[in-house]
């Protein structure tokens, strides 16, 4: 049995419940309409179960009337059938009990799936494309909605997707790409991957190697809009002067050049390369890494080491290496 409720209509002895926990009227219609066993529910499971919300799964006072009011079949479920097997499997995933408490605030429906039918085909799918059973809770816990998502109606065809561009599922490269960025699985093909992947190609001009490149080392930049992100900064760096190879170029070197923000990223990075260093953009394009590295706390105080010591240098040089070796590179030595 899912969720436990008196035979009897127990509608106002929840609502004096839910008044006691700082809900107001507009608060407890809303919870109702949104959970209809609510209005059922007995006051008694309510209790204990916000009890152990509360004392073991150690969220905040001030956090769990949110928690409730997004997931408010969390009071009907009951304790030790349903909210303590789920929230055990998830403390044994993660690395600490808040990994567990940040998920649950995330996503409380997490709370409320089946431990048989939805967490554990969940996890039983990622491991067989390769995820380590040491991370999987890396992926569950930071993108909790996962749970919600339909195995074979969304996660295998965003899986069978990645297969189509050349990633193989058998060699373990789909579920390292899961690790390092787990909302990809969030995404629709048609409406954000196949448009980005599209884009790559089309427009930036990457070869297929290229793209795989991109979604294995950066899956972040194919999960951005095109319309938004990725064509605005293509078009920016367009206009400063940069070739279509060089773009090409500097995308598969560095694809996160894409998905900077121009105003506070790109712009300032190139205005100081041209403008005070005295840089022409090939420099970069061959060099593209440079955007990644902070302007004032690196290539700002490395440039003006270089000038004092009057070393011709590129930006390679400069910047692609950790600061014991950049200075003894150029000769000045750190106390």
């Amino acid at each position: 049995m899912e969720v436990v409720t008196s035979t009897s209509s127990n509608s106002m002895s929840i609502k004096h419940f839910l008044k006691s926990k700082g809900f107001d009227e507009q608060s407890i219609d809303k919870m109702l309409t949104k959970c209809k066993h609510l209005e059922n529910a007995q006051t008694d499971v309510a209790s204990q179960n916000w009890d152990y919300l509360t004392n073991t799964v150690g969220i905040q006072d001030r956090k769990l009337p949110y928690i409730v009011s997004r997931c408010p079949k969390i009071l009907t479920l009951r304790l030790h059938e349903r909210l303590v097997p789920m929230f055990e499997c998830l403390s044994s995933l993660g690395r600490n009990p808040r990994e567990v408490t940040s998920a649950i605030t995330k996503f409380p429906p997490i709370l409320a799936h089946s431990l048989e039918e939805k967490l554990c085909p969940l996890l039983a799918f990622f491991q067989a494309l390769g995820v380590p059973e040491s991370h999987l809770g890396k992926i569950l816990l930071f993108n909790p909605r996962l749970i919600s998502y339909g195995i074979e109606t969304k996660l295998a065809v965003i899986v069978s997707f990645l297969a189509s561009l050349g990633l193989d599922k058998d060699s373990g490269v789909i579920g390292q790409v899961l690790v390092k960025h787990p909302f990809l699985m969030g995404y629709s093909v048609e409406k954000r991957l196949r448009p980005t992947t599209e884009f790559l190609k089309s427009c930036v001009g990457l070869s297929d190697d290229g793209v795989v490149s991109v979604f294995v080392n950066h899956p972040q930049v194919v999960c951005r809009d095109v319309g938004k992100i990725l064509r605005p900064n293509y078009e920016y760096l367009k206009e400063c002067g940069f070739g279509d190879a060089q773009i090409a170029s500097m995308v598969a070197g560095y694809p996160p050049v894409l998905i900077k923000s121009v105003g506070n990223s790109l712009r300032p990075r190139i205005r100081f390369l041209v403008d005070v260093m005295g840089r022409g953009l090939d420099e970069v394009a061959g060099y593209p890494q440079f955007f990644q590295h902070g302007l004032k706390k690196k290539v700002e105080s490395r440039y003006k080491v270089v000038k004092k010591s009057d070393v011709d240098c590129s930006l390679r040089d400069m910047l692609d290496c950790n600061n014991k070796k950049f200075h003894e590179k150029f000769g000045v030595l750190r106390v």
